[in-house]
């Protein structure tokens, strides 16, 4: 999610897929492999911005978004990053373990969410947490092209998960990536709230991580106007585990059919029970392919695409459930 991009623009980027061949599988760090992807052909790739990912089709079950952390210059190649997590919905083991050099792999043209200000920034700052160093690392290519000054704070649990180690060095050596390991303990790491206490005019922050280091992050941005602050999830939240789910019901405009939602389905799953073609991608709140419009009712967001405005109209149907009775969907 950005400031910078509504989530109507969002939803109308192309969802193009072309098969492209893995041509490099290099280890980055422990548990973390970048992965080069390339025409067949030899043909030049869409072009992508600083921040932009893609969807990649794994198999015919998995599919899942990474982002590009390749200069955004480059139309040979994409290169992604993933890291393995055993406890994961198996996207990240199934790359690790059934993707090799030379597979093919249906995958999307890019999508930026999480793009860089513009000429209106005067600084960036960077905040990365473990592989949500991904983005950044083309963001960096942009700015050093721009000329514009920025600096970044790269937290991992130690040197040997710190991916891009030697691709950094450089820049660490000049002062513009500052690494931070805790070791498992976040105390012992970057202190969000310190670094993020005050806001300087001109200033931008952007922030990538798993979710105790977003949820310290967003916690303390209270300083900085809405605008100047742009971060992207590479899961769903953790806080939706406490959450109680009740039954509801959803009325869709077009039809006046009524649904009853049960505490254990969501809405998507339900419309397509009757026969409402729904098209997702994570079915976790954070990808922003479910956008819907609602009319009335008040939703129970449990998303991290939409910002406050937008919760106004728009729901994630993969993953809203309803404080109210009803919720009236614009379908």
């Amino acid at each position: 999610m950005s400031a910078d991009v509504t989530i109507e623009a969002a939803a109308d980027e192309a969802k193009t897929t072309q098969a492209l061949r893995v041509s490099k599988i290099t280890r980055e760090a422990q548990d973390i492999a970048s992965f080069e992807l390339v025409d067949p052909a030899g043909l030049e790739l869409p072009p992508f911005t600083a921040g932009a990912h893609l969807d990649v089709r794994i198999n015919d079950d998995t599919r899942r978004q990474y982002s590009l952390c390749n200069d955004p210059q480059e139309r040979h190649r994409y290169v992604i990053a993933v890291l393995n997590e055993p406890a994961g919905r198996g996207g990240s083991r199934a790359m690790h373990e059934q993707v090799a050099v030379g597979s093919v792999l249906p995958v999307s043209a890019p999508h930026n969410r999480f793009p860089l200000a513009g000429r209106e920034a005067r600084f960036h700052l960077l905040l990365a947490g473990g592989i949500g160093v991904t983005p950044m690392l083309a963001m960096i290519a942009e700015l050093e092209r721009r000329a514009s000054p920025w600096h970044m704070h790269y937290c991992t649990r130690n040197p040997a998960r710190t991916a891009f180690l030697d691709r950094l060095r450089p820049l660490i050596a000049a002062g513009k990536v500052e690494l931070h390991h805790d070791d498992g303990d976040p105390a012992r790491g970057l202190d969000i709230a310190r670094t993020l206490a005050a806001f300087e005019i001109g200033a931008h922050v952007y922030f990538c991580g798993p979710p105790g280091f977003m949820h310290a992050a967003k916690a303390s941005v209270s300083a900085w106007p809405p605008f100047n602050v742009h971060y992207e999830y590479f899961t769903a939240t953790d806080d939706r585990t406490e959450a109680v789910n009740t039954p509801f019901r959803v009325k869709i405009k077009s039809s006046g059919q009524v649904f009853d939602i049960p505490a254990d389905r969501s809405i998507v799953a339900v419309l397509r029970d009757n026969g409402f073609d729904i098209e997702t991608d994570c079915e976790d709140g954070y990808c922003g392919t479910c956008i819907t419009r609602y009319l009335d009712g008040e939703p129970d967001h449990r998303d991290t695409v939409l910002g406050e405005d937008e919760r106004q109209r728009y729901a994630m149907i993969c993953c809203a459930r309803a404080k109210s009775p009803m919720l009236v969907l614009d379908l």
